[in-house]
């Protein structure tokens, strides 16, 4: 079994160790195949399930005629005819338990009891989020299953970082991804649980916008344009809600990034542009005790998000980005806002 969060490399890991063993097997003259399936997408149904894996051997089989229950031992009798092996990766795992129960699994993992001093022809791979999608089988289905068990953790951001320089020297031109927007992804997909097929939807998003306008590089702009092209931007009454001066660091904030077109601003960065916003609105600026809940509160909404940078000569400094909405949209919105109030 191999479990682990939405975008850890579950499947990539089991198709990975496919190609490798069958590979391997053939150096060996052992014939092995490897049937990766997707549960969900023949909606947990069991017998599907079969009947995708014995048309892998007998493409012509019929599609109608056979029970789940006969097709499962068919499969067995084509892999003896042909001294064969097959690997089931059974990905999605968890649809086939919600619609088949403890019986269908029963009866793929004790079929080999049935085969006393046989090859093992058939072996499994089932791969699910959680072990608690397994909870509602028997206890003796559940036995079978737990006893080999690989979690794949959360990717780490420097683990996000080289995937995506990875992609990016098979996908992007020389130079034209910066480092600080290979940065942003990877926070950005950090904070999507470490979720590395997002970050890499991200990457080939944010490539499309700096191609679209014709820009030399994929800048941090282009990211945050990505970000809202599959994540909803926040509604606008997110905005609405804040204070006066909330709006007016976080037009701030956007300004800076419309402007640099960087992926972090320091926070002595914002407090000064803060200044001068206010000095265009002819409001007092608040300290900067205030200015960092402000801060914290945006981060909160998760209109912008923080980090903490021990890099350069003066320690320890916060940074800010901006995780999902273009910094021109922000600024034209918080405008708006402002000249009416």
């Amino acid at each position: 079994m191999i479990t682990g969060d939405v975008g850890t490399g579950k499947t990539a890991l089991a198709q990975r160790f496919g190609v490798d063993i069958v590979r391997e097997a053939s150096k060996r003259g052992t014939n092995l195949k490897y049937v990766h399936i997707n549960c969900r997408e023949y909606r947990g149904s069991l017998f599907l399930i079969l009947q995708q894996a014995v048309s892998t051997f007998h493409p012509t089989f019929p599609k109608r005629g056979y029970s789940a229950e006969e097709l499962l031992p068919m499969l067995v009798q084509m892999l003896d005819d042909e001294s064969a092996y097959v690997i089931l990766a059974l990905d999605e795992f968890d649809s086939l338990v919600e619609k088949e129960g403890s019986e269908a699994v029963y009866e793929l993992t004790r079929l080999q009891e049935a085969r006393q001093n046989k090859p093992q022809r058939l072996s499994l791979i089932c791969i699910l989020r959680t072990l608690k999608a397994i909870e509602k089988l028997d206890p003796s289905t559940r036995s079978t299953l737990q006893s080999n068990i690989i979690n794949l953790n959360r990717y780490s951001k420097q683990q996000l970082v080289d995937i995506l320089n990875d992609r990016v020297t098979l996908a992007i031109k020389p130079q034209a991804a910066p480092e600080e927007t290979i940065s942003l992804i990877a926070e950005i997909a950090l904070s999507e649980n470490g979720n590395a097929r997002f970050g890499i939807e991200l990457l080939w998003r944010a490539g499309k916008y700096a191609d679209a306008e014709n820009l030399g590089t994929v800048t941090p702009e282009c990211v945050r344009k990505a970000v809202s092209s599959i994540v909803p931007a926040m509604r606008k009454n997110e905005l609405t809600t804040l204070g006066f001066h909330e709006k007016l660091l976080l037009l701030s904030i956007a300004r800076l990034f419309k402007e640099s077109q960087k992926a972090y601003v320091s926070l002595a960065e914002a407090e000064q542009a803060y200044t001068v916003a206010c000095e265009e609105y002819s409001v007092k600026a608040n300290s900067h005790t205030q200015l960092w809940k402000y801060l914290h509160s945006l981060s909160a909404l998760d209109i912008v998000k923080t980090k903490v940078s021990t890099t350069g000569s003066r320690g320890r400094s916060t940074l800010i980005y901006l995780p999902r909405i273009p910094a021109h949209e922000l600024e034209n919105e918080l405008k708006s806002l402002l000249e009416k109030e």
